[in-house]
């Protein structure tokens, strides 16, 4: 199988071939289990030729009874540079994955080409990919298939409501039930596509394209069957403007969808000077309610 830049170009690999040659339907031994987890490390959910692998890590209450809702979490970092490992990062003091293990969700954490790798829609593809293997997995993993819910940061959320919106080409093995995104770009057309910037970097050729580029951003669709969203977003934020978040807000609402918004005064990108707690608590509420 031969991968290309371009994602869905020519000779790119389908959602279905980044899957066909993953590790799927057996779990790697835990990587450390305590009293309330167990933690899998570098699950492979896709291998496209000429590309590193991709992985992600599982973390599974050990105490809450099978099977579990499952969160798949999404990093940011302008589509090309992160870590899904989000102890290690600004987020760890937080700790969004010890606070969804607590209230009884398992959480995956998942890798992505980059945009120095691949151009989109890879990255859609990959997370795509994710949530197929974890599916494929649930059995074994004790996870609940029926209740997936994706949740991003920034870029992540990007993809976190891409994930849960655009299902051209997707299977329902790709499919989750709820989406969670902060601080998330919703209409790529209203940023800069300069050589260089993040959005030009993600789309490639293709960001001279007008119709590519709005189909990039979840904003283009939005639709009554979309599954429900919650939107948080800093009203202070100098990279994402927060109408990014007010404007997807409103057309999932209009179109009969479940949205919410939660907007946090003076918080800058990544909700800085903000408590980081606070925004976790809302999001698990929100999975709380429609997992």
């Amino acid at each position: 199988m031969t991968g290309a830049r371009s994602g869905r170009g020519a000779g790119a690999p389908t959602e279905e071939e980044l899957v066909r040659n993953s590790h799927v339907g057996k779990l790697p031994p835990p990587r450390s289990r305590t009293p309330d987890r167990v933690e899998y490390r570098d699950i492979v959910h896709a291998e496209v030729d000429g590309y590193r692998p991709l992985t992600l890590d599982l973390t599974v209450p050990a105490t809450a009874p099978a099977p579990v809702p499952l969160l798949v979490w999404i990093h940011g970092g302008a589509w090309r540079r992160g870590s899904p490992r989000v102890g290690e990062s600004w987020l760890g003091v937080a700790d969004p994955v010890g606070a969804a293990v607590a209230a009884g969700y398992a959480m995956a954490t998942v890798q992505y080409r980059f945009s120095g790798e691949a151009h989109y829609p890879a990255q859609r593809d990959d997370v795509r990919a994710a949530v197929a293997v974890l599916r494929g997995l649930a059995p074994e993993a004790g996870l609940d298939p029926g209740r997936f819910g994706a949740w991003g940061e920034s870029a992540g959320g990007h993809l976190a409501a891409v994930l849960g919106l655009d299902r051209r080409e997707a299977g329902p093995e790709s499919r989750v039930q709820a989406v969670v995104a902060w601080y998330a770009p919703s209409d790529l057309a209203a940023f800069d596509r300069a050589p260089g910037s993040p959005e030009a970097m993600l789309l490639g050729p293709a960001a001279q394209q007008e119709e590519a580029v709005r189909l990039a951003g979840p904003l283009a669709h939005v639709s009554r069957d979309a599954p429900p969203t919650l939107l948080v977003h800093g009203d202070a934020d100098p990279l994402v403007p927060c109408d990014q978040s007010r404007r997807l807000a409103a057309a999932l609402t209009g179109a009969g969808a479940t949205a919410e918004l939660v907007v946090v005064p003076g918080a800058g990108h990544c909700f800085d000077g903000a408590d980081l707690r606070e925004p976790v608590r809302l999001s698990l509420d929100f999975f709380d309610r429609h997992l």
